[in-house]
């Protein structure tokens, strides 16, 4: 083999090499700004692509995915003069290649230092008190301020936070005691509330006890009186049976008489048993009049008349 062939076969594999660089693959979320001669030529989206060889070139592989930047805590003055360090978070996404490869040099580094100009104007307008407590609107605020300033270098900021607000140690120290002292204030109001709540249910137990205690009592009583009262007709309902009784005893005792024929020495016998049963078994002297005889006799006529008709 000449040197001739050797030379042509190099020259292939070279040509070879060069049109195997012109081919290019853009990946995903990715774009390739292209230059021809030094100038700006396109910007490749995602697929495959081929450049002319020597005269092109990609001067910028852009990502497009949304970025996040930790930036360093950066001194700050609030309006009541406190020294603070905050560090932030930036959240970030390249909407236009062109402007992000052309617009500005070091792209990180502008944004860093815009947003520690821009975190500096808005804790000087708030005092320590609202920086603390103001977190959401000071995020809304310089998002937005660094978005429009962004936008000419073809990016976007989509979200800013706050990560640390770091004050000097004194303020801290304050802090913490100020928050002890506030911790001590709502445990004594809970233990208040507690042994007001408690006293309020004893007490509420204890005139629900003597509330019930006074219905029993109530209910007693109405009952004591009821049964009384029950035993009181139930004895009277007794002595008017018991009258009835004998009432109706004495009737049919008399009716029996009239009806018998009864004779004088019966109708005195029975006189004396009513002089008996007015004695009533007790120590007294009756004095019966001689004219109870006379009457015996009468009635023994009154007898014998009604026989007779």
């Amino acid at each position: 083999m000449g040197y001739l062939e050797i030379g042509l076969i190099v020259f292939g594999i070279f040509v070879l090499l060069i049109l195997a660089s012109c081919v290019k693959i853009v990946p995903q979320a990715h774009a390739y700004v292209v230059e021809r001669l030094g100038g700006y030529q396109s910007t490749w989206d995602v697929g495959i692509h081929i450049k002319m060889p020597i005269i092109d070139r990609i001067a910028k592989r852009v990502l497009l995915k949304e970025q996040v930047v930790d930036f360093p805590p950066q001194p700050v003055i609030t309006k009541d003069n406190v020294t603070m360090k905050i560090d932030t978070v930036v959240f970030f996404a390249i909407t236009d290649p062109k402007l992000f490869a052309y617009g500005v040099e070091n792209p990180l580094l502008a944004i860093e230092n815009l947003t520690a100009t821009t975190l500096r104007n808005i804790i000087g307008d708030l005092e320590l008190d609202e920086t603390l407590t103001s977190r959401e609107i000071i995020n809304t605020k310089m998002r937005v301020t660094l978005d429009v300033a962004t936008d000419p270098w073809g990016i976007k900021v989509t979200r800013v936070e706050l990560k640390n607000i770091i004050p000097p140690a004194a303020i801290q120290d304050a802090m913490e005691k100020q928050m002890k002292a506030e911790r001590e204030r709502r445990e004594s109001i809970l233990i208040a509330e507690g042994e007001k709540r408690s006293a309020i249910l004893v007490a509420e137990g204890k005139k629900e006890s003597a509330i019930l205690d006074a219905e029993g009592e109530k209910k007693a009583a109405i009952l004591r009186a009821e049964a009384k009262k029950e035993a009181t007709i139930r004895e009277a309902e007794g002595q008017a049976e018991a009258i009835l009784v004998v009432q109706k005893a004495n009737a049919d005792g008399i009716r029996f008489l009239n009806e018998s024929d009864p004779q004088s020495a019966v109708i005195q016998l029975k006189s004396l048993e009513a002089f008996a049963k007015a004695a009533d078994g007790k120590a007294t002297k009756i004095i019966i009049p001689s004219e109870i005889q006379g009457l015996a006799g009468m009635v023994k006529s009154l007898t014998e008349i009604g026989k007779e008709e």
